[in-house]
């Protein structure tokens, strides 16, 4: 059966930082730590469990197996019991430089940053040739955006091992973060090369493209790549490389088709690589704009380059009109569209996503009618909703995202936290304001509340790590001003 394109998601950021690897122990249980790992690596968590298990019968204290069942606890998402173990085996004896850097990121995991910070710079004074030890650093400082010093963390894993993918794609962010394309660029092309990234696309002896003009008859393939948010980011991109190639094709996943062939109706569409056939050369979509030479001064497309489908707006203004009510005195509420969680999968989706109840301060702005854009499980937040503000579930109707593009057309503004729907909105040049994380996305760079990405964006920047009860009441008051105005 042939691959289908699978909703883009190979490099995530930010770069999870460095998982355990096998360790040897000296102690008799050592051959089984290092079966146990191998699983751990493979997946067969259940298997490594019920190994650890049957040392720890034996040897409750043993230092190594407590920090391989952190690990294990780590894996299946139980954080709290993962640093528990961790830290009962150090307590014992196990203070490898290892044990605290895996430590170091469980506690990074926490939002724990004081002390992910001593325990990753413990890891490299037990090991300082150990290039993984200033990567985990430079994690930990991103997060305290410690910007900065997170780069020249990285460079320092860099010197110790030059083709350690994950550092590069992390001083490329940090780089990016503070306005520095040209080099944040050049690192960020090793995102492909991480251990357990997703692969771009199937194995092809084609070369990636270098941006050179294409003599007629050279076929580039355009992939659609990461997240449907970057999809949408990155396909402004798409005009300028058509003047440099006049064959093209884009490869993108069934869900953002439809929208890619509104925006440029003349190129074709593949959605599964059986179908693609022959090309000379391709490039991914984020990988445009180092190609394109992006610097802050002249990030291409900054006005509205994404309408919403004229009849499908007609329609959606139709229900909204029907679904909103009035306000007293049969005022018109202003129509404010919100979304509050991003996929689960997403790597940073500890720090972005919120519940509803989160947005209490929201519910109690007069004058408004809450317009939910939200999709997957945390609609069902909603059956639970006691707000003063009239909240529309749009969860059944919106059947795609040429919904979700026109219901944005026909909503006075969208608060959202920083997830795909804020693409959309600020490539349609509707007004969208974005909750982002404390350490926000590169692209949104530092301390400024605007963007060169998206000129209709407003930025609300958490005062600190996911301090979400500090900022949802600034944005409550900003909207408050945005419904009298």
């Amino acid at each position: 059966m042939a691959q289908v394109i699978k909703p883009p998601t190979p490099a995530p950021a930010p770069v999870p930082a460095a998982r355990p690897g096998p360790l040897t122990v000296p102690v008799p249980a050592a051959e089984i730590f290092t079966i146990a790992h191998e699983y751990l690596e493979a997946g067969r968590i259940d298997a490594a469990e019920r190994m650890i298990g049957h040392v720890l019968a034996t040897m409750p204290n043993q230092p190594e197996a407590l920090h391989t069942k952190g690990l294990i606890m780590f894996r299946r998402g139980r954080i709290p019991e993962a640093c528990e173990l961790m830290e009962r085996s150090i307590q014992l004896g196990g203070g490898k430089s290892t044990h605290y850097r895996n430590l170091s990121e469980v506690y990074r995991m926490q939002c724990r940053l004081d002390e992910a910070v001593i325990a990753a710079r413990r890891a490299i004074t037990l090991d300082p040739a150990d290039p993984l030890g200033p990567f985990n650093l430079a994690m930990v400082l991103f997060d305290r955006l410690e910007i900065d010093a997170c780069i020249a963390a990285a460079r320092h894993a860099i010197d110790l091992r030059p083709n350690l993918p994950q550092a590069h794609m992390k001083l490329g962010q940090a780089l990016l973060m503070k306005g520095d394309m040209g080099p944040g660029w050049d690192h960020y092309e090793w995102r492909y090369q991480i251990p357990g990234a997703q692969p771009l696309m199937p194995k092809s002896d084609r070369p990636q493209w270098d941006g050179r003009q294409l003599a007629a008859g050279e076929r580039l393939l355009l992939v659609g790549d990461q997240g449907f948010g970057d999809v949408v980011m990155f396909a402004r991109y798409i005009s300028w490389a058509k003047t440099r190639a006049v064959d093209i094709t884009i490869a993108c996943s069934s869900e953002m088709e439809p929208t890619l062939a509104r925006m440029y109706p003349g190129i074709p569409i593949v959605m599964r690589w059986d179908l693609i056939g022959p090309f000379n050369c391709y490039c991914p979509f984020s990988g445009l704009p180092r190609l394109h030479g992006t610097r802050l001064e002249n990030v291409p497309a900054a006005t509205a380059y994404l309408q919403a489908d004229p009849a499908r707006a007609a329609r959606w203004r139709d229900l909204l009109d029907a679904r909103v009510p009035p306000g007293p005195h049969g005022t018109r509420l202003k129509r404010i569209a919100i979304a509050w969680a991003g996929r689960p999968t997403h790597n940073n989706d500890i720090n972005r996503t919120i519940t509803l109840d989160t947005l209490a301060p929201l519910f109690e702005v007069e004058g408004i009618a809450l317009v939910s854009v939200q999709k997957g499980p945390a609609t069902a937040q909603m059956a639970s909703y006691k707000g003063a503000a009239p909240l529309i579930n749009l969860d059944a109707d919106i059947q795609d995202f040429e919904d979700t593009i026109a219901v944005l057309a026909n909503v006075d503004l969208l608060i959202s936290v920083d997830t795909s729907v804020v693409h959309f909105a600020g490539a349609m040049g509707r007004p969208v304001w974005s909750m982002i994380p404390y350490a926000p996305d590169w692209r949104w760079l530092s301390e400024r509340e605007d963007s060169p990405w998206y000129p209709s964006l407003r930025l609300f920047r958490h005062p600190a790590p996911r301090r979400w009860d500090l900022l949802v009441p600034r944005v409550a008051e900003a909207l408050r001003q945005f419904v009298s105005a």
